[in-house]
């Protein structure tokens, strides 16, 4: 077969964070610059041919470049695959999925107006995001569980409906894959584009060229940009990687990671963080750069002084290890992994799967991976008054060196009553970022219903026939029936044929300041939004199975139909939502 006059390269634009990216837009495995990507943003491909200086963008591919000696010829299309998984480092093509193939003929060419020379080469662009964002929705942590099962296959989500039995390889027994789902996870995907040449041959002919380029591997999340408002590059802003001296952010724009504290309450069982890590080594951190551990550290606060400090450690057994020359198990520098943890204070108080470092182990590791200790100290108590969580690294060796690698997530502790007619609104949804967000509402709860109906119409019953209860001729004639015969006036000339109903809410927030209402304003743009409930269903399944179900609450998905700001104190800027919402479920009524 023939191949290709010249030589082609891949391109991906936007490029990395800095300048010093431009020249290469794909990194190695070893890089962080671009591995991060918005699934809602523009992802365009883009494939580079050359051909010395025979070639600029005023001169069209020509059969008569076709060299029959060494069966050359000019690039006219660019044929792309474009391929996902949710397992980074497996075989490529054969265990990935073919999103689609796009076959691209070259950029229109740049028109100079200065009578400049003409830019070199072709060009071949595509915009890949509308693939990859199909495939993306969200993924549940269940409520009072720590974290997903697997990283991969996540938790509760909108993907594809799978059989909790499906057992991992093709063998008949085994262990399931997931004890919860084995949907591939719905908030990340790792995507690779495959580029293959078509040229034209010396009979103007268009045929298929051998060789083909694959781009390297990136990461899209199922997050969401302003135009106007957010940066695009994710580069040291939520791709947790190796440099100590970034404080990464979490997947959530809450503004509580900054001087602003988050109200939650005590009896709340799903707060959670998720976070998407890049890389697990760390720079500086030890004279070697290995990794021991990773956690959430948490530190209860009381009159401004840190009290207690323990880790949340749950998500660290989905990360990956390696082992090293002293056959050490270490966190693997090149992780790639999505994360999530429950840091809410039921969870921290209830789940026992608190710890602290194993420093005698770290610092001379006797044993292997995870270094840890269970906590056995004091946890959230009725005098804290906040605490603020943070990602940290420990080092395998070195003495154990911490490193906070993220920003501080601050929460103050809510105790007031919840004796209300109605309770309380525990709200969580798909935020900008591709995480899961929570808020409590736990003002003026009021619930109605929606109700249409269809009527149907018949002629009326006779209400002046009726059969007596005489003798004739010596024979009785009493009736001993309900049916009345033909006196059926309790049926109606109108009737209802069905009843459609819809079960609507509102509640109330709480006066919230400008960083707080703007961050709230996201649940309302989001496309998936539940509400906490506790149901017979929820508690039936937390009896029967705990640990499929560790709550007697479950996720109720809901519709945001309306909401209303109104100012409370103009001076300080404070403003509340009245929230109102649709149960996505409809009532469930008769038909006639």
């Amino acid at each position: 077969m023939a191949s290709i006059n010249g030589s082609v390269t891949f391109g991906f634009q936007p490029t990395g964070y800095s300048s010093d990216n431009v020249t290469q837009a794909f990194p190695n495995q070893e890089s962080r610059t671009n591995t991060l990507k918005s699934a809602n943003d523009q992802l365009r491909y883009q494939v580079q041919w050359f051909n010395g200086t025979s070639i600029n963008e005023g001169v069209e591919p020509s059969a008569a470049n076709f060299n029959s000696t060494a069966l050359t010829g000019d690039v006219v299309n660019i044929v792309f695959r474009v391929y996902s998984n949710v397992r980074s480092g497996t075989s490529f093509p054969n265990d990935w999925e073919l999103l689609g193939t796009i076959k691209q003929s070259r950029d229109i060419a740049n028109k100079r107006f200065d009578g400049g020379v003409l830019a070199l080469g072709h060009r071949f662009t595509i915009d890949v995001s509308g693939l990859i964002s199909d495939q993306l929705s969200y993924s549940l942590c269940p409520i009072n569980k720590g974290t997903w099962e697997s990283s991969e296959y996540g938790g509760m989500n909108g993907g594809a409906t799978m059989q909790d039995n499906v057992l991992s390889g093709t063998n008949a027994v085994g262990e399931p894959v997931s004890q919860y789902n084995v949907s591939d996870n719905g908030t990340y995907r790792y995507l690779k584009v495959k580029a293959n040449f078509e040229i034209i041959n010396a009979n103007g002919e268009i045929q298929t060229a051998t060789g083909a380029i694959t781009s390297n591997e990136i990461t899209v999340i199922n997050s969401v940009n302003q135009f106007s408002e957010d940066k695009t590059p994710y580069f040291k802003t939520f791709n947790i990687g190796n440099s100590e001296s970034n404080k990464y952010s979490l997947l959530t724009r809450s503004p509580n990671n900054t001087n602003s504290f988050k109200q939650i309450r005590e009896d709340e069982q799903a707060e959670f963080l998720q976070f998407y890590v890049n890389r697990a080594d760390s720079t500086n951190i030890s004279t070697e750069d290995e990794v021991a551990a990773m956690a959430l550290k948490i530190e209860t606060v009381e009159n401004n002084s840190v009290v207690d400090t323990f880790y949340l450690r749950d998500f660290e057994d989905n990360l990956l290890t390696s082992t090293s020359s002293g056959n050490l198990t270490y966190l693997s520098n090149i992780q790639k992994k999505m994360c999530i943890q429950n840091i809410s204070p039921f969870y921290i108080n209830n789940s026992g799967n608190l710890y602290e470092p194993d420093d005698t182990r770290v610092a001379a590791p006797s044993s292997n991976f995870p270094y840890w200790s269970t906590y056995a100290g004091n946890k959230i108590l009725s005098t804290t008054e906040t605490y603020r969580v943070s990602l940290v690294k420990i080092s395998l060796f070195g003495g154990g060196v911490e490193r906070r690698v993220s920003d501080y997530y601050l929460y103050d502790i809510d105790r007031e009553s919840d004796n209300l007619a109605y309770g309380y609104v525990r709200f969580h949804w798909l935020n900008s970022m591709g995480g899961i967000d929570s808020y409590t509402a736990k003002r003026d709860v009021v619930e109605g219903i929606t109700i249409s109906r269809g009527v149907i119409e018949r002629n009326s019953a006779d209400r002046t026939w009726y059969q007596n209860d005489e003798s004739y001729a010596g024979a009785s004639l009493n009736y001993y029936s309900d049916t009345m015969r033909g006196g059926n006036l309790y049926k109606g000339g109108r009737e209802v044929s069905n009843v459609n109903a819809d079960k609507s809410l509102s509640v109330y927030t709480e006066p919230l300041n400008r960083p707080n209402a703007e961050w709230l304003q996201g649940m309302l743009l989001s496309p998936n939004v539940w509400i906490e409930k506790d149901t017979e269903a929820t508690q039936e399944g937390n009896t029967l199975n705990p640990y499929l179900r560790p709550s007697t609450k479950g996720y109720i998905p809901v519709i945001i139909t309306n909401s209303d700001a109104e100012t409370v104190n103009q001076s300080n800027g404070l403003v509340r939502f009245n929230i109102e919402y649709t149960l996505a479920h409809k009532v469930q009524t008769q038909r006639n």
